[in-house]
């Protein structure tokens, strides 16, 4: 099994502290926000581990190596500009999977050439792109921190083997987030983002942790996309099925100052 970690972001609502470290690099209990999700990772023997890198990527690099310190092993994909959540998948698939075995010839239309390890931001840090593709993966989001049981997704994609299976943790304030709906086997119907008092009974929030089939890849398009914007919606209306597992695990966002003061003590 694989594991994709998010770590591009500029956190541009956190300047006075991201001028200096990338999000993910924030300290929570004594450790990066990146390195525990790291360790959930490897707690769960995920030991492929892929980090999509951007703003400052050298804190990145030269803290974490090549993962071997962390019993994992790490590989790197430097964003020049920014791709997005869905966009920076895509980028590693193409890198390291070996693109033309898994995009449909009509997604087959970049011209762009792979990055070349000596692009790396650390060329210390080997990068050699393996032409094996995963039948499955999980994507993180580098920023987010929790102890979410990631059993939970796997059991269940074993079983009904959908396209993509997102975790949804429960926020009894939504009004500033996305919340799914769900029917009884709880597959998803419709996201709702930041919905109006009375538009929604459910909590549920996107947790930042997908675990998804290699065949989303053929619809993710080329440049810039985002899972939650443009590429789950898209699924929804084309009727493929999206599952959701729900849990009620403490998961700690430091998206804004008004999250990062209620969740970091300095």
């Amino acid at each position: 099994m694989k594991a994709i970690i998010l770590a591009a972001g500029k956190g541009e609502r956190l300047k006075e502290i991201t001028s200096r470290i990338p999000k993910p690099m924030i300290e929570v209990n004594g450790k990066p926000i990146l390195q525990h999700n790291i360790e959930l990772c490897k707690k769960y023997g995920i030991k492929d581990i892929y980090i999509n890198l951007h703003h400052l990527p050298e804190k990145i690099t030269d803290y974490f190596g090549n993962g071997k310190k962390f019993g994992v092993q790490i590989k790197y994909s430097y964003e020049k500009e920014l791709l997005g959540t869905s966009g920076a998948v895509r980028k590693i698939a193409k890198e390291y999977w070996g693109l033309k075995d898994i995009i449909p010839p009509s997604l087959q239309h970049s011209n762009s050439p792979i990055l070349p390890v000596s692009m790396s931001p650390n060329p210390k840090v080997p990068q050699s792109p393996s032409p094996q593709a995963p039948q499955s993966f999980f994507v993180i989001y580098g920023d987010n921190y929790s102890e979410y049981n990631l059993n939970l997704l796997l059991e269940k994609y074993e079983k009904q083997k959908p396209i993509g299976i997102i975790a949804f943790h429960y926020r009894e304030d939504v009004s500033q987030s996305g919340v799914a709906e769900f029917d009884k086997d709880n597959r998803i119907i419709k996201f709702i983002e930041k919905p109006k008092t009375g538009e929604t009974a459910n909590h549920w929030v996107n947790a930042g942790i997908y675990l998804l089939s290699t065949e989303i890849l053929q619809h993710i398009p080329e440049g810039y996309s985002d899972f939650g914007k443009d590429i789950f919606p898209k699924l929804l209306i084309e009727n493929i099925p999206l599952h959701g597992i729900c849990s009620k695990v403490e998961l700690m966002a430091v998206d804004t100052p008004e999250l990062f003061y209620k969740n970091i003590k300095l």
